[in-house]
């Protein structure tokens, strides 16, 4: 019988569930994961342990509802939408712990440029300049991480919020994937195009190849 997963990994535990046709849940599965705060103001996940706790918690949610793989026809994600992961594209490792959407390390950036920018960001892609969202996030890990920078240019890395992450694990890279609500929390899709934004990229010196 036809099966629903919904994956929900939030800020402080990873959930599945499972649901029938009728939208009735057969299972569920939640497990927490470590919250890091290395300086003040600064939100790390391990991206890693995400995985794991997303897979484990699929599974208890499959062993509950009685349900095999096969049995699921679709897969929804919600997620933490402004987490930033960055990821070396041959072996899946992540170069730098995930920073959180919580995390205020780019405020000084944001507050210098907020008068001279924020007009025409908020004009084309419908946000504020505040570090909440993941444009200043993933320009703060290539310039900090070493070689990060050098290695985007080759195309070596790729870059998701968490859902693009959980999508690229779950296909075993095959799939490096987000949508319209996501991206649209980046700081970097055009709102009337609904693509990547060549001049906040330019802007935020960030390498195309690099997106989803």
């Amino acid at each position: 019988m036809a099966r629903i997963l919904a994956i929900d990994q939030g800020t402080t535990s990873s959930r599945a569930l499972v649901f029938d046709e009728n939208a009735n849940v057969l299972g569920v599965g939640q497990h927490e994961f470590t919250q890091h705060f290395p300086e003040p103001g600064w939100v790390e996940h391990d991206a890693e342990e995400i995985w794991r706790t997303q897979q484990r918690s699929i599974e208890d949610a499959l062993r509950a509802a009685e349900c095999r793989t096969d049995d699921i026809h679709a897969i929804g994600i919600t997620n933490q939408r402004e987490t930033v992961v960055v990821w070396d594209r041959k072996t899946g490792t992540p170069i730098a712990p995930a920073i959180v959407w919580q995390d205020r390390r780019t405020s000084d950036f944001c507050a210098a440029h907020r008068e001279g920018k924020e007009a025409m960001i908020r004009e084309r892609t419908g946000l504020l300049l505040d570090p909440y969202f993941s444009g200043t996030k993933l320009q703060w890990l290539l310039d900090h991480v070493p070689d990060a920078r050098v290695r985007a240019d080759k195309g070596e890395l790729a870059f998701g919020t968490i859902e693009s992450w959980l999508v690229w694990k779950l296909t075993n890279g095959a799939a490096h994937l987000t949508d319209a609500s996501n991206a649209s929390r980046t700081l970097l899709m055009n709102l009337e195009s609904l693509a990547w934004d060549e001049a906040m990229l330019d802007w935020l010196e960030i390498p195309r190849g690099l997106l989803p």
